[in-house]
Protein backbone atom coordinates (compact mmCIF):
# COMPACT_ATOMS: atom_id res chain seq x y z
CA UNK A 1 0.00 0.00 0.00
CA UNK A 2 1.38 3.21 -0.96
CA UNK A 3 2.16 6.07 2.16
CA UNK A 4 -0.90 7.90 2.15
CA UNK A 5 -0.73 11.76 2.51
CA UNK A 6 -0.73 13.02 6.10
CA UNK A 7 -2.36 16.65 4.88
CA UNK A 8 -4.93 17.56 2.69
CA UNK A 9 -3.04 18.80 -0.82
CA UNK A 10 -4.46 22.07 -1.09
CA UNK A 11 -4.75 24.81 -3.87
CA UNK A 12 -1.69 26.78 -3.86
CA UNK A 13 -2.34 30.35 -5.05
CA UNK A 14 -0.64 30.96 -8.29
CA UNK A 15 2.33 33.22 -7.11
CA UNK A 16 3.30 29.99 -5.29
CA UNK A 17 5.62 27.08 -6.36
CA UNK A 18 4.46 22.79 -5.23
CA UNK A 19 8.27 21.56 -4.57
CA UNK A 20 9.19 18.56 -2.87
CA UNK A 21 13.24 17.94 -1.37
CA UNK A 22 14.10 13.66 -0.32
CA UNK A 23 17.13 12.62 1.61
CA UNK A 24 17.87 9.82 1.28
CA UNK A 25 20.13 8.38 4.01
CA UNK A 26 21.96 6.11 6.44
CA UNK A 27 18.78 4.97 8.33
CA UNK A 28 16.38 6.42 6.44
CA UNK A 29 14.31 8.04 3.67
CA UNK A 30 12.75 11.40 4.53
CA UNK A 31 10.76 13.70 2.20
CA UNK A 32 9.63 17.32 2.70
CA UNK A 33 6.93 18.98 0.32
CA UNK A 34 6.51 22.55 0.38
CA UNK A 35 5.09 25.70 -1.13
CA UNK A 36 7.32 28.47 -2.13
CA UNK A 37 5.93 31.90 -2.13
CA UNK A 38 6.84 35.29 -2.73
CA UNK A 39 9.93 36.69 -0.82
CA UNK A 40 11.40 33.18 -1.02
CA UNK A 41 8.91 32.27 1.80
CA UNK A 42 8.59 28.50 2.81
CA UNK A 43 5.71 26.92 3.95
CA UNK A 44 6.12 22.95 4.91
CA UNK A 45 3.41 21.19 3.59
CA UNK A 46 3.63 17.96 4.51
CA UNK A 47 6.89 15.51 5.84
CA UNK A 48 7.08 11.71 5.58
CA UNK A 49 10.07 9.30 6.70
CA UNK A 50 10.12 5.64 6.18
CA UNK A 51 13.10 3.76 8.05
CA UNK A 52 16.15 2.30 5.54
CA UNK A 53 18.86 0.63 6.49
CA UNK A 54 21.13 1.54 3.82
CA UNK A 55 24.24 2.12 6.44
CA UNK A 56 24.09 -1.13 7.57
CA UNK A 57 24.65 -2.81 4.17
CA UNK A 58 27.54 -0.71 3.34
CA UNK A 59 29.29 0.08 6.44
CA UNK A 60 29.50 -3.74 7.41
CA UNK A 61 29.44 -5.04 3.72
CA UNK A 62 30.97 -2.25 1.60
CA UNK A 63 27.41 -2.26 -1.02
CA UNK A 64 24.04 -1.63 -0.74
CA UNK A 65 22.12 -5.15 -0.74
CA UNK A 66 19.89 -6.42 -3.49
CA UNK A 67 17.00 -6.76 -1.05
CA UNK A 68 17.16 -2.59 0.47
CA UNK A 69 17.32 -1.51 -3.42
CA UNK A 70 14.26 -2.95 -3.74
CA UNK A 71 13.04 -1.53 -0.29
CA UNK A 72 14.15 2.22 -0.97
CA UNK A 73 12.53 1.67 -4.95
CA UNK A 74 9.44 1.09 -2.98
CA UNK A 75 9.18 3.86 -0.45
CA UNK A 76 10.47 6.31 -3.17
CA UNK A 77 7.40 4.96 -6.06
CA UNK A 78 5.04 5.52 -2.49
CA UNK A 79 6.37 9.07 -2.33
CA UNK A 80 5.82 9.55 -6.20
CA UNK A 81 1.97 8.90 -5.68
CA UNK A 82 1.86 11.16 -2.23
CA UNK A 83 3.93 13.90 -5.08
CA UNK A 84 0.55 13.33 -7.85
CA UNK A 85 -1.63 13.98 -5.22
CA UNK A 86 -0.17 17.45 -4.27
CA UNK A 87 0.30 17.67 -8.38
CA UNK A 88 4.16 17.90 -8.01
CA UNK A 89 5.28 16.12 -11.81
CA UNK A 90 7.52 18.88 -13.07
CA UNK A 91 10.93 17.03 -11.84
CA UNK A 92 12.40 20.34 -11.84
CA UNK A 93 10.36 20.70 -8.57
CA UNK A 94 11.59 17.25 -7.28
CA UNK A 95 15.09 17.05 -5.87
CA UNK A 96 16.19 13.79 -4.46
CA UNK A 97 19.91 13.71 -2.55
CA UNK A 98 22.25 10.58 -1.37
CA UNK A 99 24.19 11.25 1.80
CA UNK A 100 27.65 8.57 2.82
CA UNK A 101 25.62 5.54 2.60
CA UNK A 102 24.82 5.48 -0.48
CA UNK A 103 27.91 7.78 -1.35
CA UNK A 104 30.50 5.50 0.23
CA UNK A 105 28.85 1.74 -1.58
CA UNK A 106 30.27 0.01 -3.89
CA UNK A 107 27.63 -0.23 -6.08
CA UNK A 108 26.81 3.14 -6.36
CA UNK A 109 26.05 3.47 -9.78
CA UNK A 110 24.27 0.56 -9.28
CA UNK A 111 22.06 1.23 -6.94
CA UNK A 112 21.53 5.09 -8.69
CA UNK A 113 20.69 3.19 -12.01
CA UNK A 114 18.19 1.49 -10.22
CA UNK A 115 16.45 3.99 -9.05
CA UNK A 116 16.21 6.15 -11.73
CA UNK A 117 15.21 2.98 -14.03
CA UNK A 118 12.57 2.00 -11.85
CA UNK A 119 11.30 5.57 -10.59
CA UNK A 120 12.39 8.19 -12.97
CA UNK A 121 14.14 10.14 -10.09
CA UNK A 122 17.53 11.28 -10.50
CA UNK A 123 19.12 11.01 -7.46
CA UNK A 124 22.70 13.16 -6.50
CA UNK A 125 25.22 11.20 -4.00
CA UNK A 126 26.37 14.97 -2.47
CA UNK A 127 29.63 14.76 -1.34
CA UNK A 128 30.28 15.75 2.65
CA UNK A 129 31.62 19.32 1.81
CA UNK A 130 27.99 19.81 0.25
CA UNK A 131 26.16 18.93 3.16
CA UNK A 132 27.81 21.18 5.25
CA UNK A 133 26.58 23.97 2.69
CA UNK A 134 23.50 23.00 2.82
CA UNK A 135 22.52 22.53 6.46
CA UNK A 136 24.11 25.98 6.91
CA UNK A 137 21.58 27.43 4.48
CA UNK A 138 19.45 25.63 6.82
CA UNK A 139 20.10 26.67 9.83
CA UNK A 140 20.62 30.08 8.87
CA UNK A 141 17.34 31.99 8.55
CA UNK A 142 16.95 30.98 12.59
CA UNK A 143 20.07 32.26 13.35
CA UNK A 144 19.27 35.58 11.74
CA UNK A 145 18.14 37.81 14.98
CA UNK A 146 17.76 35.53 17.72
CA UNK A 147 18.61 37.28 20.51
CA UNK A 148 20.76 35.73 23.71
CA UNK A 149 22.64 33.40 21.10
CA UNK A 150 26.39 33.74 21.48
CA UNK A 151 28.89 35.26 18.52
CA UNK A 152 31.21 32.48 18.47
CA UNK A 153 29.20 29.21 17.54
CA UNK A 154 29.76 25.51 16.93
CA UNK A 155 27.22 23.78 14.87
CA UNK A 156 27.14 19.64 15.26
CA UNK A 157 25.19 17.22 13.46
CA UNK A 158 26.48 13.71 14.04
CA UNK A 159 24.10 11.51 11.19
CA UNK A 160 24.43 7.61 10.89
CA UNK A 161 27.71 7.88 8.48
CA UNK A 162 29.61 11.36 9.32
CA UNK A 163 29.56 14.28 11.56
CA UNK A 164 29.68 17.60 10.48
CA UNK A 165 30.96 20.69 12.24
CA UNK A 166 31.21 23.93 11.23
CA UNK A 167 32.35 27.03 13.36
CA UNK A 168 30.43 30.32 13.07
CA UNK A 169 31.44 33.78 14.15
CA UNK A 170 28.59 36.45 13.66
CA UNK A 171 27.07 33.61 11.48
CA UNK A 172 29.47 33.52 9.00
CA UNK A 173 31.46 30.33 8.25
CA UNK A 174 34.74 30.57 9.82
CA UNK A 175 36.03 26.62 9.75
CA UNK A 176 33.80 23.77 8.58
CA UNK A 177 35.09 20.17 8.95
CA UNK A 178 33.46 16.57 7.88
CA UNK A 179 34.25 13.71 9.76
CA UNK A 180 33.92 10.08 9.16
CA UNK A 181 32.72 9.30 12.62
CA UNK A 182 28.94 8.43 12.08
CA UNK A 183 26.27 6.99 14.53
CA UNK A 184 25.82 3.97 12.87
CA UNK A 185 29.11 3.94 10.95
CA UNK A 186 30.53 3.56 14.86
CA UNK A 187 28.33 0.92 16.11
CA UNK A 188 28.49 -1.14 12.61
CA UNK A 189 32.62 -1.57 12.10
CA UNK A 190 32.89 -2.55 15.87
CA UNK A 191 29.84 -5.41 15.64
CA UNK A 192 31.40 -6.05 12.14
CA UNK A 193 35.07 -6.77 13.56
CA UNK A 194 33.71 -8.13 16.68
CA UNK A 195 34.10 -5.95 19.73
CA UNK A 196 33.18 -7.35 22.90
CA UNK A 197 29.92 -5.82 23.92
CA UNK A 198 31.16 -5.26 27.41
CA UNK A 199 33.90 -2.99 25.37
CA UNK A 200 31.70 -1.36 22.98
CA UNK A 201 30.92 1.34 24.68
CA UNK A 202 34.65 1.84 25.82
CA UNK A 203 35.73 1.65 22.21
CA UNK A 204 32.65 4.23 21.28
CA UNK A 205 34.00 7.13 23.70
CA UNK A 206 37.87 6.84 22.76
CA UNK A 207 36.70 6.92 18.75
CA UNK A 208 34.27 9.95 19.52
CA UNK A 209 37.16 11.60 21.97
CA UNK A 210 39.50 11.63 19.35
CA UNK A 211 37.07 13.31 16.86
CA UNK A 212 35.91 16.11 19.98
CA UNK A 213 39.93 16.68 20.31
CA UNK A 214 40.32 17.33 16.55
CA UNK A 215 37.29 19.86 16.78
CA UNK A 216 38.68 21.53 20.13
CA UNK A 217 41.93 22.44 18.07
CA UNK A 218 39.89 25.34 15.95
CA UNK A 219 37.87 26.90 18.93
CA UNK A 220 38.95 29.89 19.91
CA UNK A 221 39.75 30.38 23.51
CA UNK A 222 38.50 32.51 26.45
CA UNK A 223 35.05 33.47 24.29
CA UNK A 224 31.55 32.94 24.99
CA UNK A 225 30.39 29.38 22.66
CA UNK A 226 27.47 28.30 21.89
CA UNK A 227 26.91 24.47 20.47
CA UNK A 228 24.03 24.37 17.97
CA UNK A 229 23.19 20.24 18.08
CA UNK A 230 21.39 19.34 14.73
CA UNK A 231 20.48 16.25 13.89
CA UNK A 232 16.92 13.15 14.93
CA UNK A 233 18.94 11.67 17.41
CA UNK A 234 19.12 14.85 19.53
CA UNK A 235 15.80 16.01 18.79
CA UNK A 236 14.67 12.66 19.83
CA UNK A 237 16.36 13.50 23.42
CA UNK A 238 14.71 17.14 23.25
CA UNK A 239 11.42 15.95 23.27
CA UNK A 240 12.25 13.58 26.17
CA UNK A 241 13.63 16.34 28.38
CA UNK A 242 12.39 19.66 27.25
CA UNK A 243 8.20 20.30 28.08
CA UNK A 244 6.51 21.70 25.74
CA UNK A 245 9.63 21.72 23.15
CA UNK A 246 8.86 24.41 20.16
CA UNK A 247 11.20 22.32 17.35
CA UNK A 248 10.88 25.35 15.27
CA UNK A 249 12.45 28.02 17.97
CA UNK A 250 16.19 27.18 20.08
CA UNK A 251 15.27 25.49 23.19
CA UNK A 252 18.07 25.08 25.68
CA UNK A 253 18.64 21.95 26.81
CA UNK A 254 21.00 20.91 30.07
CA UNK A 255 23.73 19.19 29.55
CA UNK A 256 23.37 17.18 32.96
CA UNK A 257 19.89 15.73 31.79
CA UNK A 258 20.73 15.00 28.71
CA UNK A 259 24.03 12.96 29.90
CA UNK A 260 21.68 10.85 32.42
CA UNK A 261 19.37 9.65 29.40
CA UNK A 262 22.40 9.26 27.59
CA UNK A 263 23.82 6.62 30.23
CA UNK A 264 20.17 5.07 30.53
CA UNK A 265 20.14 4.59 26.89
CA UNK A 266 23.45 2.78 26.71
CA UNK A 267 22.82 0.83 29.04
CA UNK A 268 19.77 -0.87 26.76
CA UNK A 269 20.19 -2.83 23.90
CA UNK A 270 18.73 -1.38 20.74
CA UNK A 271 15.74 -3.96 20.64
CA UNK A 272 15.14 -2.86 24.22
CA UNK A 273 14.71 0.51 22.88
CA UNK A 274 13.01 0.13 20.12
CA UNK A 275 9.95 -1.18 22.70
CA UNK A 276 10.31 1.40 25.50
CA UNK A 277 10.71 4.38 22.93
CA UNK A 278 8.86 2.86 19.68
CA UNK A 279 11.64 3.65 17.93
CA UNK A 280 12.94 1.86 14.11
CA UNK A 281 15.87 -0.57 14.09
CA UNK A 282 18.07 2.10 12.27
CA UNK A 283 16.76 4.92 14.92
CA UNK A 284 17.43 2.61 18.07
CA UNK A 285 21.13 1.65 17.00
CA UNK A 286 21.74 5.51 16.55
CA UNK A 287 20.76 6.71 19.43
CA UNK A 288 23.02 5.47 21.56
CA UNK A 289 26.10 6.49 20.30
CA UNK A 290 24.72 10.22 18.83
CA UNK A 291 24.08 11.41 22.30
CA UNK A 292 27.37 9.75 23.77
CA UNK A 293 29.09 11.95 21.33
CA UNK A 294 27.36 15.29 21.56
CA UNK A 295 27.68 15.14 25.22
CA UNK A 296 31.39 14.48 25.29
CA UNK A 297 31.60 17.27 22.99
CA UNK A 298 29.63 19.71 24.97
CA UNK A 299 31.63 18.40 28.37
CA UNK A 300 34.76 19.06 26.66
CA UNK A 301 34.24 22.57 25.82
CA UNK A 302 33.12 23.39 29.06
CA UNK A 303 29.52 23.70 28.76
CA UNK A 304 26.14 23.49 30.12
CA UNK A 305 23.67 23.05 27.67
CA UNK A 306 23.59 22.60 24.01
CA UNK A 307 20.56 24.42 21.91
CA UNK A 308 18.70 22.13 19.86
CA UNK A 309 16.33 23.53 17.07
CA UNK A 310 14.35 21.24 14.56
CA UNK A 311 16.87 21.93 11.44
CA UNK A 312 18.04 19.60 8.71
CA UNK A 313 19.37 18.73 5.39
CA UNK A 314 15.63 19.27 4.11
CA UNK A 315 15.24 22.44 5.24
CA UNK A 316 18.73 23.58 3.45
CA UNK A 317 17.28 21.61 0.10
CA UNK A 318 14.33 23.79 0.47
CA UNK A 319 15.84 27.06 1.13
CA UNK A 320 17.96 26.27 -1.72
CA UNK A 321 15.52 26.16 -4.37
CA UNK A 322 13.86 29.36 -2.99
CA UNK A 323 17.00 31.34 -3.04
CA UNK A 324 18.15 30.04 -6.74
CA UNK A 325 20.82 32.40 -7.93
CA UNK A 326 20.53 34.58 -4.79
CA UNK A 327 22.00 32.12 -2.37
CA UNK A 328 25.16 31.57 -5.07
CA UNK A 329 25.90 34.73 -4.80
CA UNK A 330 25.60 34.73 -0.63
CA UNK A 331 27.86 31.61 -0.94
CA UNK A 332 30.73 33.00 -2.68
CA UNK A 333 30.39 35.71 0.67
CA UNK A 334 30.77 32.75 3.13
CA UNK A 335 33.02 30.92 1.71
CA UNK A 336 35.58 33.80 1.49
CA UNK A 337 36.47 33.20 5.22
CA UNK A 338 37.71 29.56 4.80
CA UNK A 339 39.25 30.49 1.49
CA UNK A 340 41.69 33.59 3.33
CA UNK A 341 42.41 31.48 6.12
CA UNK A 342 43.93 28.95 3.88
CA UNK A 343 45.85 31.64 1.93
CA UNK A 344 47.24 33.28 5.08
CA UNK A 345 48.08 29.81 6.21
CA UNK A 346 50.59 29.94 3.05
CA UNK A 347 51.43 33.50 3.64
CA UNK A 348 49.99 34.69 0.28
CA UNK A 349 50.20 38.47 -1.29
CA UNK A 350 46.15 38.86 -0.12
CA UNK A 351 45.54 42.23 -1.72
CA UNK A 352 46.72 40.94 -5.31
CA UNK A 353 44.68 37.69 -4.38
CA UNK A 354 41.55 39.10 -3.76
CA UNK A 355 42.15 41.76 -6.61
CA UNK A 356 42.59 38.56 -9.11
CA UNK A 357 39.57 36.88 -7.62
CA UNK A 358 37.49 40.66 -8.00
CA UNK A 359 38.72 40.88 -11.91
CA UNK A 360 37.92 37.14 -12.89
CA UNK A 361 34.43 37.17 -11.20
CA UNK A 362 34.10 40.37 -14.17
CA UNK A 363 35.72 38.59 -16.24
CA UNK A 364 33.09 35.94 -16.28
CA UNK A 365 29.80 37.78 -15.46
CA UNK A 366 30.92 40.19 -18.75
CA UNK A 367 31.57 36.88 -20.84
CA UNK A 368 28.63 34.87 -19.87
CA UNK A 369 27.43 34.73 -23.64
CA UNK A 370 31.04 33.40 -24.90
CA UNK A 371 31.91 30.78 -21.64
CA UNK A 372 28.30 29.29 -21.48
CA UNK A 373 29.25 27.90 -18.00
CA UNK A 374 26.76 27.44 -15.09
CA UNK A 375 27.04 29.77 -12.48
CA UNK A 376 27.87 27.75 -10.15
CA UNK A 377 31.54 27.89 -11.73
CA UNK A 378 31.77 32.04 -11.49
CA UNK A 379 33.14 30.32 -7.22
CA UNK A 380 35.47 27.72 -8.68
CA UNK A 381 36.97 30.33 -10.85
CA UNK A 382 37.05 32.85 -7.53
CA UNK A 383 38.38 30.52 -5.30
CA UNK A 384 40.99 29.27 -8.19
CA UNK A 385 41.73 33.04 -8.22
CA UNK A 386 42.15 33.69 -4.72
CA UNK A 387 44.35 31.03 -4.04
CA UNK A 388 46.36 30.69 -7.30
CA UNK A 389 50.04 31.69 -5.53
CA UNK A 390 49.58 29.95 -2.22
CA UNK A 391 52.31 27.43 -3.81
CA UNK A 392 54.83 30.02 -3.43
CA UNK A 393 55.14 29.33 0.09
CA UNK A 394 56.93 26.05 -0.75
CA UNK A 395 59.04 27.03 -3.79
CA UNK A 396 59.35 30.19 -6.69
CA UNK A 397 59.90 26.99 -9.32
CA UNK A 398 57.03 25.27 -10.94
CA UNK A 399 54.91 27.21 -7.51
CA UNK A 400 51.48 26.61 -9.99
CA UNK A 401 52.07 22.74 -9.40
CA UNK A 402 52.50 23.42 -5.82
CA UNK A 403 49.56 25.15 -5.60
CA UNK A 404 47.22 22.58 -7.67
CA UNK A 405 49.35 20.67 -4.78
CA UNK A 406 47.60 22.11 -1.64
CA UNK A 407 44.22 23.76 -3.00
CA UNK A 408 43.73 19.52 -3.98
CA UNK A 409 44.38 18.39 -0.24
CA UNK A 410 42.48 21.54 1.23
CA UNK A 411 39.51 21.29 3.14
CA UNK A 412 37.23 24.66 2.57
CA UNK A 413 33.54 25.23 3.56
CA UNK A 414 30.94 23.79 0.90
CA UNK A 415 33.45 22.74 -1.67
CA UNK A 416 33.77 18.94 -2.02
CA UNK A 417 36.66 16.91 -3.39
CA UNK A 418 35.35 17.35 -6.91
CA UNK A 419 35.09 20.98 -7.02
CA UNK A 420 38.51 21.35 -5.29
CA UNK A 421 40.14 19.42 -8.30
CA UNK A 422 38.85 21.66 -10.94
CA UNK A 423 40.10 24.55 -8.33
CA UNK A 424 43.40 23.08 -8.32
CA UNK A 425 43.48 22.72 -11.87
CA UNK A 426 42.41 26.01 -12.74
CA UNK A 427 45.05 27.54 -10.70
CA UNK A 428 47.73 25.17 -11.71
CA UNK A 429 46.79 26.56 -15.23
CA UNK A 430 47.37 30.27 -14.27
CA UNK A 431 50.68 30.18 -15.86
CA UNK A 432 53.12 28.70 -17.77
CA UNK A 433 52.40 25.62 -20.21
CA UNK A 434 48.60 24.92 -21.46
CA UNK A 435 47.21 21.57 -20.72
CA UNK A 436 48.59 18.42 -22.53
CA UNK A 437 47.82 14.90 -22.60
CA UNK A 438 50.50 14.04 -20.83
CA UNK A 439 49.45 15.79 -17.70
CA UNK A 440 47.87 13.25 -15.91
CA UNK A 441 45.83 14.95 -13.28
CA UNK A 442 44.04 17.03 -16.18
CA UNK A 443 43.66 13.80 -18.63
CA UNK A 444 42.03 12.20 -15.61
CA UNK A 445 38.72 14.47 -15.71
CA UNK A 446 36.26 13.65 -18.02
CA UNK A 447 35.74 15.61 -21.01
CA UNK A 448 33.21 18.20 -19.62
CA UNK A 449 35.54 19.32 -16.92
CA UNK A 450 38.37 19.62 -18.90
CA UNK A 451 36.91 22.19 -21.24
CA UNK A 452 35.74 24.06 -17.50
CA UNK A 453 39.09 24.01 -16.89
CA UNK A 454 40.64 24.80 -20.16
CA UNK A 455 37.78 27.92 -19.81
CA UNK A 456 38.26 29.42 -16.72
CA UNK A 457 41.88 28.67 -16.54
CA UNK A 458 42.22 30.77 -19.60
CA UNK A 459 39.92 33.72 -17.56
CA UNK A 460 42.23 33.26 -14.89
CA UNK A 461 45.33 34.67 -16.65
CA UNK A 462 43.91 37.27 -18.11
CA UNK A 463 42.54 38.89 -14.44
CA UNK A 464 46.45 38.23 -13.41
CA UNK A 465 47.77 40.23 -16.15
CA UNK A 466 45.62 42.79 -15.33
CA UNK A 467 47.02 42.75 -11.81
CA UNK A 468 50.64 42.42 -13.14
CA UNK A 469 51.86 45.46 -11.39
CA UNK A 470 50.61 43.80 -7.99
CA UNK A 471 49.10 47.60 -7.20
CA UNK A 472 45.25 47.11 -7.80
CA UNK A 473 45.57 50.02 -9.99
CA UNK A 474 42.83 48.47 -12.45
CA UNK A 475 39.34 48.25 -10.81
CA UNK A 476 37.19 48.10 -13.48
CA UNK A 477 36.73 46.55 -16.78
CA UNK A 478 34.48 46.51 -19.93
CA UNK A 479 34.65 43.48 -21.83
CA UNK A 480 33.09 43.53 -25.82
CA UNK A 481 33.69 40.99 -28.82
CA UNK A 482 34.81 42.78 -32.17
CA UNK A 483 36.95 41.26 -35.04
CA UNK A 484 37.57 38.22 -33.75
CA UNK A 485 39.40 39.94 -30.36
CA UNK A 486 38.00 40.03 -26.89
CA UNK A 487 38.52 43.60 -25.96
CA UNK A 488 38.90 44.66 -22.62
CA UNK A 489 39.21 48.65 -21.78
CA UNK A 490 39.64 50.43 -19.28
CA UNK A 491 39.55 53.67 -18.09
CA UNK A 492 41.88 53.32 -14.78
CA UNK A 493 45.58 54.05 -16.19
CA UNK A 494 46.54 55.93 -18.86
CA UNK A 495 49.98 52.87 -19.68
CA UNK A 496 49.28 49.18 -19.98
CA UNK A 497 52.63 48.44 -21.31
CA UNK A 498 52.93 46.23 -17.68
CA UNK A 499 49.77 44.68 -18.38
CA UNK A 500 50.36 44.09 -22.41
CA UNK A 501 54.12 42.00 -21.54
CA UNK A 502 51.88 39.83 -19.05
CA UNK A 503 49.59 39.10 -21.38
CA UNK A 504 51.82 37.95 -23.88
CA UNK A 505 53.55 35.84 -21.93
CA UNK A 506 50.52 34.14 -20.97
CA UNK A 507 47.75 34.84 -23.17
CA UNK A 508 48.14 31.99 -25.47
CA UNK A 509 45.53 29.86 -23.43
CA UNK A 510 42.06 32.07 -24.06
CA UNK A 511 43.15 32.74 -28.21
CA UNK A 512 43.45 28.31 -28.09
CA UNK A 513 40.24 27.87 -26.11
CA UNK A 514 38.09 30.40 -27.22
CA UNK A 515 39.39 31.57 -30.49
CA UNK A 516 39.38 35.24 -29.77
CA UNK A 517 42.66 37.25 -29.03
CA UNK A 518 42.42 39.25 -26.34
CA UNK A 519 43.59 42.94 -26.59
CA UNK A 520 43.85 45.36 -23.61
CA UNK A 521 42.96 49.17 -24.49
CA UNK A 522 42.54 52.52 -22.76
CA UNK A 523 39.14 53.84 -22.73
CA UNK A 524 38.11 57.69 -22.21
CA UNK A 525 36.69 58.41 -18.56
CA UNK A 526 34.21 60.73 -17.63
CA UNK A 527 35.45 64.16 -17.51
Amino acid sequence: MPLAATNTPPNPPDNTRAVAVIDIGTSSIRMAIAEIGQQRRIRILDQLQQAVNLGSDCFTRGGIQRPTIEQCVKVLNDYLHILDEYGIHNPADVRVVATSAVREADNRMAFLDRIYIATGLHVVAIEEAEVSRITFLGIRPRLEGVSGVAADRIVCEVGGGSTAVLLLKSNTVTHSQSYRLGSLRLRKSLEKFGAPSDNLRRIMEAQIGIIVDQVREHVPAGVPLDLIALGADVRFAASQLIEDWDPEEFSTLPLEPLEELTERIMEKDPSELIQQYQLSQPDAETLGPALLAYTRLARALKLDHLLITDTNLRNGLLQEMASGEEWLREFQDQVIGPVLKRGRHFDFDESHALHVGKLARMLFQQMADRHELEMHYETILYVAAVLHEIGLHIKSTSYHKHSMYLIRNSELFGIGPTNLQLISQVARYHRRASPKQSHKSFMALDRDQRVVVCKLAAILRIAVSLDASRTQRIDSIQVVESNNSLVISTSDVHDLTHEQLALQQSGALFEETYGLKVIFSISQGEG
